[in-house]
């Protein structure tokens, strides 16, 4: 009996041994070299595979930079300035970019039209009647799909909002592209002020949906000494190129939409 199992241990040795052996051969033999300046790229990425930049992850991203198919400066939370460097190309990092929900209608702040009842999920919730059970069809939807797709974890739903959190942002857009109502924007880290509305109705339907909507009033504008703010479709738009933070506008706004960052 000990016999046996002696020589079934030695076989299952002999076995492991020789497939372990023929593993090693074929892995050598069939290795697909992987170009250095593939792997250096790669360590300058974010590792998200958020999938903003058009490729299926930071891998593929990388591989088609490195063989000169895509273009260095698609990922926003990459180093762009070492990206060159390994190119040996001249590239700036540019300005970091981060996401922001240009929405304050909560549910404490919306007129509520209906029981919402189907999947949380803000794609299907935007194909209901209104675009969903707030009053406003330009708010945020607060099922969180946006929530479901960032990397880094930084958005979280607040009262029926999505507020993003601009420290852990890595601007590589994911959010933007899930969001239905387009409420998602990338901004420079460095702007000051926000208007946190997206609505394009008029001032007295805004009032009647959203206690908080930009009600296109224009005081925003006319008090902004540097002309960095517009009226676009009954709504308040920042030109952060041209905005010096003063803060008039937000002291101005009647509505306390904009908001300071």
């Amino acid at each position: 009996m000990l016999t046996e199992i002696i020589i079934a241990a030695a076989v299952i040795v002999v076995i492991s041994v020789i497939v372990g052996i023929a593993l090693g051969f074929l892995s050598q033999k069939f290795k697909v070299e992987v170009d250095p300046k593939e792997q250096k790229i790669r360590e300058c990425l974010a590792g998200s595979n958020c999938g903003a930049c058009g490729y299926a992850g930071c891998d593929s991203y990388a591989k088609a930079v490195a063989e000169g198919t895509a273009e260095p400066t698609l990922c926003n939370a990459s180093d762009k300035v070492k990206i060159g460097e390994i190119l040996g190309l001249s590239l700036s990092q540019g300005e970091r970019m981060v996401a922001y929900v240009k929405c304050a209608g909560t549910n404490s702040t919306s007129t509520m039209l209906y029981d919402y009842f189907d999947e949380h999920d803000c794609r299907i919730c935007y194909m209901a009647p209104k675009h969903g059970p707030k009053g406003c069809g330009f708010s945020c939807c607060g099922f969180g799909s946006c929530q479901d797709v960032c990397p880094e974890g930084g958005i979280k739903i607040i009262d029926g909002v999505a507020v993003i959190d601009r420290e852990s942002c890595q601007g590589c857009g994911s959010c933007v592209s899930v969001c239905p109502a387009h409420l998602i924007e990338l901004i420079p880290y460095s702007a000051k002020y926000m208007v946190k509305c997206s609505s394009h109705a008029k001032g007295k339907d805004v009032k009647s949906v959203c206690s908080v909507g930009c009600i296109g009033c224009g005081l925003c504008a006319r008090v902004c000494e540097s002309g960095a703010i517009t009226i676009e479709n009954n709504l308040a738009h920042i030109d952060h190129s041209k905005c010096t933070g003063c803060g008039k506008c937000a002291e101005k706004c009647p509505a306390k939409i904009i908001v300071k960052l």
